[in-house]
């Protein structure tokens, strides 16, 4: 076929269409087409970055340069010193966890039948965006065990092996042969005797509290060779105290209430009442007095404080773990069901147990997804703000600062945008340095 020519002023023919302007033909058409995302992209990344590092060399009106004092502000106010320490806990600590679990998941679903609906759950918090996820584990770190799962899990643990008091409230009414012994306990303030009783009559405890398995309370019948007594709720709703000190019918006793008899300081005998409060104590305790330890009065145990100053960044690194595990789970999962399963088999032929296969050879082959996996959530928790704005209550969000959310503060509570720019500008330069690192990586896996 000939190329396509043109007569010249002599009829001969010309010379054949230079490729060269073909090219540059098709490179204006890929310009053209280009044009608006690189406008897009201008006006949205390219011009704010600029902005913002000329903003940051201005004072707090905009009129006078500032130079450094900006960038000096950010290792000399606290508030943002905070901020960085805990920008720092969450490189540390949020991508290794995330990232950890993420291979574990994928590795043990692998192996059961429903791994796939499990992969399903896992994931599942991906779909939640940051601001209802903070919601729910506002919610779950509450304080009351009522309503915050969290506490409520770990109070049904520590009540299933330390016990909690029954009586928080209970306290000696008027006139009351107890008096307050230190500590939150209480004592009698004479000795007693054996063949005598003891009146221990105590108030304070709603009746709606009291103890399910509380009898009406017994008045104490005298023995010879004992020392007996009763402690029992020394108030009946809706009539009052009835008679002082004494038991009337319809008060209730104090099933479980301990009662020590002391001696010099030393505890020569306990005891422990009935249903009806009643008690008995042996010749032991003759010329003792009697103590109402002050494990009786504890208040109930509400678990820990979530989001107090000493556990809010690491709960709230936890609400961060529960979203993106599943998302390295996934990516994971995907390196893994490329890997070569012949030398899986090969090193178990060989003798291998499955720790050692799954150290030696799994791990290894799955280094440049792990790598991936890790520097996306490296990037990702430098700029996380809504958790921590939103889980984080007022009284503990100093504490649980990170530079995102001190950028929001500076610019916008504060009125300080000179800072809050000098802010943006160390998070660009803190992120370059991992996306350069993952940058890196992508071009030596496509030469291989």
């Amino acid at each position: 076929m000939k190329p396509d020519t043109a007569a010249g002023p002599s009829g001969a023919p010309a010379a054949p269409t230079s490729r060269r302007s073909v090219t540059g033909t098709r490179r204006t058409v890929a310009a053209l087409f280009l044009l608006p995302a690189l406008l897009l992209l201008g006006a949205l990344v390219v011009y704010p970055i600029g902005y913002s590092v000329v903003r940051s060399f201005y004072d707090q009106s905009g009129d006078g340069f500032a130079g450094f004092d900006n960038y000096q502000a950010l290792f000399t106010d606290d508030g943002i010193r905070t901020a960085l320490k805990n920008n720092v806990i969450w490189v540390v600590f949020a991508p290794t966890v995330a990232t950890a679990l993420g291979l574990v998941f994928a590795v043990l679903t692998e192996r059961i039948r429903w791994g796939t609906a499990f992969k399903l759950v896992v994931f599942m918090p991906m779909a939640i965006s940051m601001l209802a996820a903070g919601i729910i584990f506002r919610l779950v770190y509450d304080q009351d065990p009522d309503k915050g799962v969290a506490n409520a899990v770990w109070v049904g643990v520590h009540d299933t092996f330390a016990e909690s008091s029954a009586y928080p409230k209970a306290h000696p009414g008027r006139e009351s042969p107890l008096e307050a012994a230190g500590g939150g306990a209480f004592v009698t303030r004479a000795t007693v005797s054996v063949g005598e009783t003891v009146a221990l009559p105590l108030v304070g405890v709603a009746p709606d509290l009291i103890p399910g398995d509380a009898a009406r309370a017994a008045a104490p019948k005298p023995e010879a060779d004992r020392i007996t007594g009763t402690t029992w709720q020394d108030f009946t709703r809706g009539k009052g105290v009835g008679t002082l000190n004494e038991v009337d019918a319809e008060e209730l006793g104090y099933p479980g209430m301990k009662i020590e008899a002391v001696k010099d300081g030393t505890v020569v005998e306990t005891a422990t009442a009935d249903a009806d409060g009643t008690f008995s104590l042996s010749a032991k305790a003759d010329g003792a007095r009697l103590r109402l330890p002050a494990s009786n009065f504890q208040e109930p145990y509400n678990g820990l404080d979530w989001l107090g100053p000493s556990l809010v960044t690491p709960a709230i690194i936890g609400s961060y773990i529960w979203m993106w595990a599943g998302f390295a789970m996934v990516l994971i999962a995907a390196g893994l069901a490329g890997m070569p399963r012949e030398l899986l088999e090969a090193a178990r032929v060989d003798g291998a147990n499955e720790w050692q296969v799954f150290r030696r050879i799994t791990v290894p082959l799955l280094a440049p997804v792990l790598a991936v996996v890790t520097v996306t959530l490296m990037i990702n928790v430098l700029k996380v703000f809504d958790l921590v704005f939103i889980i984080a209550p007022g009284s503990s969000q100093d504490d649980a600062n990170v530079l995102a959310l001190e950028l929001y503060r500076k610019g916008f509570s504060e009125d300080q945008p000179g800072i809050a720019s000098a802010i943006a500008v160390f998070l660009l330069l803190l992120v370059i340095p991992v996306m350069w690192f993952n940058v890196r990586r992508l071009r030596r896996e496509v030469r291989r």
